[in-house]
């Protein structure tokens, strides 16, 4: 059973209606008691990075995610403000992160940005995978999703970036290490390609 986790921050709904159209089994865990029989995860999150770590620290779900993570290796996916609580920190905020991959969470240098409307960085963009990775299983080429950020995944490890897209500069926009894998940009808004990759996470 895919579980996505509400805590307040993110399109919850949109997942699990993607997931319907899918086929594909879900629910919604709102407290630690929904977390039984869990066989992967969804970290959604929207806004800003201390109220999103504020809003799921007091959820008391906190522990039990980490057991289900990094004890058990359950499947993880952090999506957009869910994929930068997974870092260590954040340039955004003083609240620690979850630390499940080691890395920074860092603001786009405007200078850099070649457009008028630099910040936030919004709307459609390519999106280049750069290994042979499950979750973007026929998501190879021409495939575009939407992304709506002003802060960027700055991984210390670069073997845990496994795709980068371009806004001023070449920026990781997936990871993965072990279990744990994380999106900046928003499938749930990204139509037949979006759907696609939810749908590569469920059969991993």
């Amino acid at each position: 059973m895919i579980t996505i986790i509400d805590y307040g921050v993110g399109n919850i709904f949109a997942f699990q209606n993607v997931y319907k159209r899918l086929g594909i089994p879900s629910r919604i865990a709102k407290t630690v008691d929904d977390l039984k029989e869990v066989n992967k995860l969804i970290l959604p999150g929207v806004g800003n990075f201390d109220y999103a770590m504020s809003q799921l620290n007091n959820s008391g779900m906190r522990s039990r995610l980490n057991e289900l993570v990094i004890k058990e290796e359950k499947p993880v996916i952090g999506i957009c403000v869910g994929m930068q609580m997974m870092a260590n920190d954040s340039s955004e905020g003083i609240i620690e992160g979850l630390g499940w991959i080691d890395a920074s969470v860092k603001k786009f240098d405007e200078t850099t940005i070649n457009f008028h409307t630099k910040l936030p960085h919004m709307g459609w963009n390519d999106v280049e995978p750069f290994i042979n990775n499950s979750l973007f299983k026929g998501l190879e080429k021409e495939a575009i999703f939407y992304f709506l950020h002003s802060f960027y995944f700055d991984c210390n490890n670069k073997m845990d970036s496994i795709a980068t897209s371009d806004y001023g500069i070449k920026f990781t926009c997936s990871v993965q290490h072990k279990n744990i894998y994380g999106i900046q940009f928003h499938p749930e808004k990204s139509h037949s390609y979006g759907e696609k990759l939810l749908y590569n996470f469920a059969k991993l």
